[in-house]
């Protein structure tokens, strides 16, 4: 939106532009944890989440239920359970499953990305940094 407002142009203008090349191609770097550590860690995440209010949150933007930036993960759950169709531990249930399906679709999309570098997420970062350093000097 601010592109279009500072040049003028509608979004489309930008699409049918002919990609530039770059003078450097990108060094991607990904994190991963076996299913049962991602998927606790999810669980986890979501009741915090819940802990710290999200609910209260969700019921500020419960008027506006019906915008596009609303359809996601965590306020469509929460938006059934405030139309009174489930129970809040449905709700949350809900939320951690479908937090859970798109981890996988991200993964699934992830692992189709070329000059992708996995690390395990435990892995220290100064080990990271080092292994990276090596590749982008590989690349030069």
């Amino acid at each position: 939106l601010e592109v279009c407002i500072s040049s003028g142009k509608p979004y489309s203008g930008f699409l049918d532009r002919p990609k530039k090349s770059r003078p450097f191609m990108p060094l991607l770097i990904g994190l991963k944890a076996e299913r049962a550590v991602l998927y606790k860690r999810i669980n986890e995440r979501v009741d915090l989440m819940m802990e710290n209010g999200l609910l209260s949150e969700v019921e500020k933007l419960y008027p506006f239920k019906d915008h596009n930036a609303l359809q996601t993960v965590g306020c469509q759950e929460l938006f059934t359970y405030l139309d009174g169709k489930c129970s809040l531990d449905e709700a949350v249930s809900e939320i951690k499953k479908n937090t859970r399906r798109f981890a996988k679709r991200q993964l699934t999309w992830y692992r189709k990305t070329a000059n992708l570098v996995w690390f395990d997420y435990q892995t220290p970062h100064e080990e990271i940094a080092l292994k990276v350093q090596s590749k982008i000097k590989q690349s030069a």
